[in-house]
């Protein structure tokens, strides 16, 4: 009997392939020779289309991969003696092979539990009275993520409140957006723009993610507080994120923001999650978190989560004894959320 040919449909929207608006513009930008390191008018394009959804100027700075845009931007927020605040949940602290500390030289990263995947205020307190004097760090950052990771967002008045709460402690706010399309396709549909979401709620710095959008191995780390960008362009090529071959991820991006796919792409992802939710709490299966980007969290017995596995879908366990995390993606149809629910349905009996 032949084994099942696995799925990796809801494992995470890194399997999903690029978008056709990216591959069609690597295959435009591969014409003709242009300048190396950035200097070409696919990069200053795509740099403008950020300060116009963004609308103001900011500085933008594009790397391969989310972890060193994490990385890069904290250890230009902090030095080795600093400590970083964010969620225990966060990347930085689970998944990043502890290149924050690495990149800054030893700066403590400092995980705060919270609801839901997000940080309040009253979360933080305590946590800026660890220690005593020269004895444990001192805090001089701290990191959000947007949408979490458990797939909830932070609206623009919780962002102010945390910022306030920053800034007034001279703290720097970064943002780990590896799926901030996502999140702001969701912030729009209730009247807000990605302006309102970063720079207008105190967000000093943003690393906006294109993997998990859409695009071929590029990240853009924007700075909407200028003046802490200063020397960035020196920590890129120190840490070989320097594209010689820039105009590849230059045009990538400005395909995605001339015409708001960006924003399409997201929210299909969020709408095929509210799909998969639907289905499953029809099941009778429990959400461990709301469903408001493209993550599903859900309880799912062990006889159930065993018999999907059987049936060739990859997923992972993410939170708790039963707590597992499906990811929709640009690419996800009706036809893979239909499969999905009918194994599930078959594997509950």
């Amino acid at each position: 009997m032949s084994l099942p040919r696995p799925n990796y449909a809801f494992a995470s929207d890194n399997t999903a392939g690029i978008c056709p608006e990216a591959l069609a513009a690597l295959a435009a930008a591969n014409a003709g020779r242009v300048p190396s390191y950035g200097d070409d008018t696919h990069t200053a394009e795509a740099k403008k289309r950020l300060a116009e959804v963004f609308e103001t100027d900011c500085e933008v700075f594009f790397v391969f991969n989310g972890t060193a845009a994490n990385a890069l931007v904290l250890a230009a927020l902090c030095q080795r003696h600093h400590g970083i605040l964010c969620h225990e949940f966060s990347h930085v602290e689970n998944d990043e092979c502890g290149a924050p500390e690495f990149f800054t030289g030893g700066s403590k990263v400092i995980p705060v539990a919270a609801p839901h995947g997000k940080l309040r205020s009253a979360d933080l307190e305590p946590a800026m009275h660890r220690g005593h004097g020269v004895h444990f760090p001192k805090i001089h950052a701290l990191s959000l993520t947007q949408s979490t990771e458990l797939g909830t967002v932070y609206t623009p008045d919780e962002l102010r409140a945390l910022t306030g709460f920053a800034h007034a402690r001279g703290l720097a706010v970064h943002v780990d957006g590896a799926r901030f399309a996502n999140a702001a396709a969701a912030l729009q549909s209730r009247g807000f723009s990605p302006a309102d979401s970063t720079w207008r709620a105190g967000i000093d710095v943003l690393c906006f993610g294109g993997t998990k959008n859409g695009l071929l191995t590029t990240e853009a780390v924007v700075f909407f507080n200028r003046e802490l960008a200063r020397e960035f362009d020196y920590r890129v090529k120190q840490s070989g994120q320097l594209a010689s071959k820039m105009r590849f991820a230059g045009a990538q991006w400005t395909a995605l923001l001339r015409e708001g796919a960006w924003l399409r792409h997201g929210a299909h992802a969020n709408r095929q999650a509210q799909k998969l939710a639907a289905g499953l709490g029809d099941l009778g299966f429990a959400l461990v978190a709301p469903v408001e980007v493209n993550g599903v969290f859900v309880e799912l017995p062990p006889r159930v989560a065993a018999g999907l596995e059987a049936r060739g879908w990859h997923f992972y366990k993410f939170v708790g004894e039963h707590g597992y995390r499906l990811m929709c993606s640009w690419e996800t149809q009706d036809a893979d959320v239909a499969a999905f629910l009918a194994d599930a349905r078959t594997a509950a009996g």
